[in-house]
C-alpha cells in the first residue's frame, strides 16, 4: 500500500491543529491542561499562548506541523516498502 503525502498531511495536520486549538480554549476556561500546553506548546510555537488569539495561532502551527511531519512520514514510509 502506498501512502500519499498530501493527504496524509492534510489529515494528521487538521488533527493536531484542532486538537491544539481545542485544548487551549478549555485550558483558557478551566485551566485543564495548562501545564501539558506551557510545556510543549509555548515552548515549541513562537507567539503561541493559552488566550483567544493564542488558540489561533496554535491552529495554524499545529496544521504546518502536523502537515509536513506526517509528510515526511509518508514519503519515508514509500519509500521502504517499494511496492
Amino acid at each position: 500500500m502506498k501512502l500519499r503525502p498530501v493527504a496524509l498531511g492534510i489529515a494528521l495536520g487538521t488533527v493536531w491543529g484542532v486538537s491544539l486549538f481545542i485544548t487551549t480554549w478549555i485550558s483558557y476556561y478551566t485551566g485543564y491542561g495548562e501545564l501539558f500546553l506551557r510545556t510543549l506548546a509555548e515552548s515549541i510555537y513562537p507567539g503561541y499562548s493559552i488566550s483567544p488569539v493564542g488558540s489561533f495561532i496554535g491552529l495554524v502551527y499545529g496544521f504546518a506541523d502536523g502537515f509536513v511531519s506526517a509528510s515526511i512520514i509518508a514519503i519515508i514510509y514509500n519509500k521502504v516498502t517499494k511496492e
